[in-house]
């Protein structure tokens, strides 16, 4: 018996031209184009995906090294002197801490400038 799988293919056609809506022209109409531009779109995905995280943390170190720098100390030796003093808040925490509760990131900018100088 043979196997008739129209049914399948038309699924899978639609699926690809589904995820190609809103594409121009016959990149969202024509299936042969339309496969190739959803491939293209998924990889563009999946490379920022990975590009948003380097992103997010260079906007949070230089939201840090502002902050610090109000404060009369460098990014870096903020950092050290937090991990010297024992204080673990990642770069993500510190930065809102920078943006939104200037009082609380003096306090731990004052915390590694003591601890720089033991």
């Amino acid at each position: 018996m043979r196997i008739k799988r129209a049914v399948n293919a038309v699924k899978k056609r639609r699926k690809i031209l589904r995820r190609a809506k809103g594409y121009f022209g016959t990149k969202s109409k024509l299936y042969r184009v339309a496969r190739q531009a959803v491939m293209k779109s998924m990889q563009y995905a999946y490379v920022g995906r990975r590009l948003k995280k380097r992103d997010f943390r260079r906007l949070w170190i230089a939201r840090i090294n502002a902050a610090a720098r109000m404060n009369d100390i460098s990014y870096s030796r903020l950092i050290h002197g937090l991990n010297v003093k024992g204080i673990t808040l990642n770069r993500k925490m510190l930065a809102d801490l920078a943006v939104n509760d200037a009082v609380a990131f003096a306090k731990l900018c004052e915390e590694a400038k003591t601890a720089l100088k033991a």
